[in-house]
């Protein structure tokens, strides 16, 4: 145990830890002006009703023009996070505020958002402002060229957890028959040098195996001297590729900047100094002894918290084995699993209500209350399905119905199935609580999966599938 605390507490170069920090604050600034270009950040209050995560349905929106300023200064923190300027305040503010606009609406869950909040929290942690930063340059007394070991690979888990449970997702049977696949190459004809091929076989496995062993094998293969240089062009290929493929905005140059800390830490010290052409500085100093024979020593604490920390994010990926069915169409466990692009879901929902008392019944269509987005998403999700039930009741409740029940009638189309009913129309979701617990309503996918997809649109004449109100 000591020999593992002196290893992780050894002193490596800085470099790689002041680089990263440039590369997330200057992407996060970018993330930032993307939001007030175009107009996003309007969206939250643009709707009476937004879906939430579990737990966090406390959450809501600043009224205007406050989301406005909460997201300049989100800006501001992102700018002196690549700076180094105010380095922990900006960190934790920064922290504080993404995590609190990822919380506001569960229908913008991206993976990349949940990844964006992880390594926000670590970086309040790391000091990353010890070199080449604002910070350093104020105070000389906290710069320094080493950083502990442990902050290295604390980082490169978390960037490769990513990577190696998208890879555990797509040994999936859809997966590894090429749907989605299938079904987004052949929207892609218009695109240069693959257009002409959307439709062969060949390239179909070609991108399905080529995802599949990436994240399998390209965290592995960064950390191997001999295979570093033809992992990271394999890395750069894939993402530049994924930002072509797919509108996935910022989070293919995050990971593809992720990759250089997989390079030894000192790699950008010495790019540095080859561009301006003069001699590598000196070897890493070493750094301060830590006590490490107390058996609850800071460096074991330290230790203790990075080992719990990964230790949640290996097991949360992994929670939706405890479900039953398949996760693509239950949805019980998906988030925070990292199933990055791995299915395509489309469908269609109405809503009957019914007050027992009156006799009196409703006909609802979320489409008159909800955005495109916003309907899109719920109609394939069954817990959004109930959140959306249990606003309906709640709304009739206030116009003096208290015994309303609520019924959902959901056809969902998964990876080009046929389109299946996801909900059990004969239960009241009105009376169906919000848990963590599996949900005995959502009825089981029994469909096989089709080599000549179709495709369920969730607007427009294709209405009638749901029939009228009983």
């Amino acid at each position: 145990m000591s020999r593992f605390l002196r290893q992780s507490f050894a002193p490596v170069d800085i470099a790689w830890l002041a680089f990263f920090r440039i590369l997330f604050g200057g992407v996060m600034l970018v993330e930032v002006i993307r939001y007030f270009a175009y107009g996003w950040i309007e969206i939250f209050n643009a709707s009476d009703f937004l879906f939430r995560f579990y737990a966090f349905e406390w959450v809501e929106p600043w009224p205007d023009p406050f989301m406005h300023l909460h997201f300049a200064a989100l800006g501001m923190a992102a700018l002196c996070i690549a700076l180094g300027f105010c380095y922990r305040f900006a960190a934790a503010f920064f922290f504080i505020g993404f995590t609190y606009v990822f919380l506001l609406d569960e229908t913008r869950y991206l993976n990349h958002f949940y990844l964006i909040s992880l390594i926000s929290f670590l970086m309040i942690f790391l000091p990353a402002h010890r070199a080449w930063s604002v910070d350093a340059w104020l105070r000389p007394t906290i710069r320094s060229s080493v950083t502990p070991a442990w902050t290295l690979w604390l980082m490169r888990a978390q960037i490769g957890i990513p990577y190696f449970f998208g890879g555990i997702a797509k040994l999936d049977s859809d997966w590894l028959h090429g749907q989605p696949m299938r079904m987004w190459l052949a929207q892609r004809s218009h695109m240069p040098l693959i257009g002409p091929y959307v439709h062969t076989e060949w390239l179909v496995y070609f991108f399905v195996l080529g995802g599949l062993l990436l994240d399998l094998l390209i965290v592995p293969a960064l950390l191997w001297r001999r295979t570093r240089l033809l992992a990271f062009f394999a890395a750069a290929s894939f993402h530049l590729l994924n930002s072509q493929l797919f509108r996935i905005g910022i989070f293919p140059w995050l990971m593809l900047g992720a990759t250089f800390i997989f390079f030894p830490p000192d790699a950008a010290r010495r790019c540095l100094h080859r561009l301006a052409r003069r001699p590598r500085s000196a070897s890493v100093r070493e750094m301060p002894p830590h006590r490490t024979a107390l058996w609850w020593s800071p460096s074991r604490r330290v230790l203790t918290a990075v080992a719990l920390y990964l230790a949640i994010q290996v097991l949360l990926p992994l929670r939706h084995f405890a479900y039953p069915g398949n996760v693509h169409w239950t949805e019980e466990g998906h988030r925070f699993s990292w199933h990055m692009k791995l299915r395509t879901k489309s469908g269609e929902a109405l809503f009957d209500l019914l007050s027992p008392a009156t006799g009196r019944t409703w006909l609802v269509d979320p489409m008159d209350h909800l955005s495109d987005d916003a309907y899109a998403k719920m109609t394939t999700h069954p817990d959004m399905i109930l959140q959306y039930a249990h606003y309906l009741a709640a709304q009739k409740h206030r116009e003096g119905f208290p015994d309303i029940q609520v019924r959902a009638r959901a056809l969902v189309s998964l990876n080009g199935r046929p389109p299946r009913p996801l909900i059990d129309h004969r239960v009241d979701l009105a009376q169906q609580p919000r848990t963590l617990a599996h949900a005995a309503w959502i009825l089981p996918l029994t469909e096989p999966l089709s080599r000549t997809p179709q495709r369920l649109r969730a607007q427009g004449d294709d209405r009638h599938l749901l029939g009228g109100a009983e």
